[in-house]
């Protein structure tokens, strides 16, 4: 899968969480949809590409759930 995909459905699943009002559990929601539903390679190729592009692009609450 494309790396700009990935980022595309990361930042959608985060923004499934923007109403959570506790950010904790926002990030912890997102931390539980990528291990629950995403392969391992693909949280790999996400992480990669965020440690490449200092996670510009990628919604805040993804860059805290992906550490």
């Amino acid at each position: 899968m494309s790396s700009d995909n990935l980022v595309k459905m990361a930042n959608q699943i985060a923004h499934y969480f923007d109403s959570e009002p506790d950010r904790a559990k926002a990030v912890q929601g997102v931390r539980l949809h990528l291990h629950s539903f995403w392969t391992p390679a693909m949280r790999r190729q996400l992480l990669e590409w965020a440690e490449a592009h200092a996670g510009e692009g990628l919604d805040q609450k993804v860059r805290e759930a992906l550490v």
